[in-house]
């Protein structure tokens, strides 16, 4: 019988899951929506309970050519005469329990890091169920979560090894399943599948829940995009096309649904105004469900948490994920605190970011450094230019998106190319929110022109900061307080050039090059 992990049922057997419905009904209906194979997981019934259950169910797995597993017990899967077992860590070892299974049984073993998997591989299992990807209540005893970063270092640890079948478990739903399959591509070894728990077992039709996921794993999300493959002249060819996304998003004058931080919202909203765009801060996540009709982008930018931030963030993503709109996070701070550090992991498990930008540290921390920030400015730099275009590229690869690291030369990936941008000027650093407008501009230019991502976060980029020398040069301008006019006046100045179709305000000022890396 072949394995096929791509939609992987894991049964739960307790009341609130089944709510007086027959197991074995559930994971027929289950099997006709799509399941391609099954693990009976029963923690508590007898051994005599569990052997007729599981031969049952067999005699249903049979039927539809699925193969039945038995989680941890080894004595009940050869008693009922199913195809294999599932071990955890804590479970029989793989060696002992090959000596009691039939010669073709399928084992999998659970893997929650890389020594883990690696040794599972090396004694002979069929396929590893990694995880727990996210938190879960049918699961109460796990190790670590580990989510889509730890899915992938797992991924890239064993993708030389033998062929062997991977599978995600752990929170699975029809929201997020696309992004972990998606995600997990960015390794040479992606995933074969996701199992999944409550979300088929407590669906009130099991079939038709099985089939939503069936055909939701077999479709590519909304978001997704493929990087061009860098040109001979990359960053030549980008800055000839950055006039046209410039004139586009003018143009089209986008939405761009904003849950910003309170100290710069009057700013950066003046902002958007001034380059065309039409914002809107709105902190409360239920509105999201109405804005994302819109087909604008989101902003998060956690500059001021509050106790109902995070929730109100995960609230906005679900709705602006579903439907494939531009999602940007700004992790303002992201190292400064406990509670933001909490933060960034549940945001960062909670949906798919299209452009994370931040400064050094913040960009660290996202990527896995644990220093501890202090504030929310970058501090001193202790990254070269290798480095840093190193640091965004890797982390645009992790997370399949644009990644910008902010600072006196701006570094931007989206995993292929590397682009440093040196346009802008020191005043930019000294008024309140000029960073956090950048997410904003980029969610404009996100919305308008979705085939080149990194293209359209550049073009923004470039039209902001450039704004900003033009201002600065003025000669009334006599510091951060005569600045911040002026400069909402040469973003109105670009957006009425561009509309003209004149690009005569970029002609010989983009300071954009390609960073080569090996």
């Amino acid at each position: 019988m072949s394995l096929n992990l791509s939609l992987y049922l894991v049964t739960d057997s307790t009341p609130a899951i089944l709510k007086g419905r027959d197991l074995c009904w559930v994971v027929e209906e289950a099997l006709k929506g799509g399941v391609t194979i099954v693990q009976y997981r029963d923690k508590k019934s007898d051994t005599a309970v569990q052997v007729e259950t599981a031969k049952k169910l067999h005699k249903i797995t049979q039927k539809y050519g699925v193969p039945l597993l038995i989680n941890d017990r080894v004595d009940v899967a050869v008693a009922a005469g199913v195809e294999g077992v599932h071990l955890g860590q804590d479970d029989m070892s793989f060696v002992e329990a090959k000596k009691l299974l039939p010669e073709n049984a399928i084992i999998g073993i659970s893997a929650s890091n890389i020594d883990e998997a690696k040794k599972a591989i090396e004694e002979g299992a069929d396929y590893l169920g990694v995880g727990t990807m996210f938190a879960t209540p049918t699961k109460t005893n796990t190790k670590n979560i580990i989510g889509t970063a730890g899915t992938q270092a797992i991924l890239d640890a064993i993708s030389t090894d033998r062929t062997v079948g991977t599978v995600s478990i752990g929170g699975i739903n029809l929201s997020n399943v696309q992004r972990v399959l998606y995600q997990s591509q960015s390794s040479k070894k992606g995933l074969d599948g996701v199992a999944v728990v409550s979300a088929i077992m407590a669906a009130d039709d099991p079939a038709a829940a099985a089939a939503e996921f069936s055909k939701t794993i077999n479709s590519p999300p909304a978001f997704a995009t493929v990087p061009r493959t860098p040109r001979a002249n990359e960053a030549a060819s980008l800055l000839a096309e950055v006039p046209g996304i410039v004139q586009k998003i003018v143009q089209a004058h986008p939405l761009v649904h904003s849950m910003i931080n309170y100290v710069v919202a009057n700013f950066v909203a003046n902002v958007v105004l001034a380059m065309g765009a039409s914002p809107i801060m709105a902190p409360y996540g239920d509105e999201a469900a109405d804005l994302a009709g819109f087909d604008g982008a989101l902003v998060i930018n956690m500059g001021t948490l509050t106790k109902e931030s995070v929730a109100n963030n995960l609230i906005a993503m679900k709705e602006y994920n579903s439907r494939g709109n531009p999602i940007i996070y700004d992790p303002v701070g992201a190292a400064a605190t406990q509670i933001r550090r909490d933060a960034v992991k549940q945001l960062m498990n909670g949906g798919y970011f299209d452009l994370i930008k931040g400064n050094e540290s913040e960009i660290k921390h996202i990527a896995g450094a644990t220093s501890i920030q202090r504030g929310v400015d970058s501090g001193t730099s202790s990254l070269n230019e290798t480095q840093k275009a190193g640091l965004v590229r890797e982390l645009a690869r992790r997370e399949r998106n644009i990644i910008l690291l902010t600072g006196a030369t701006d570094y931007l990936s989206d995993g292929q190319r590397v682009i440093a941008i040196e346009n802008g000027h020191e005043l930019l650093g000294q008024v309140t929110g000029t960073g956090c407008a950048v997410g904003t501009i980029s969610g404009c230019f996100l919305t308008t022109h979705r085939s080149d991502k990194l293209l359209a976060v550049l073009s923004g980029l470039l039209m902001y900061e450039i704004a900003a020398e033009n201002a600065a040069s003025k000669e009334y301008v006599r510091g951060p307080g005569s600045f911040v006019p002026a400069f909402l006046d040469e973003l109105n100045v670009i957006r009425q050039a561009a509309l003209k179709g004149d690009d005569s305000w970029i002609a010989g000022r983009g300071k954009v090059r390609e960073v080569k890396l090996q």
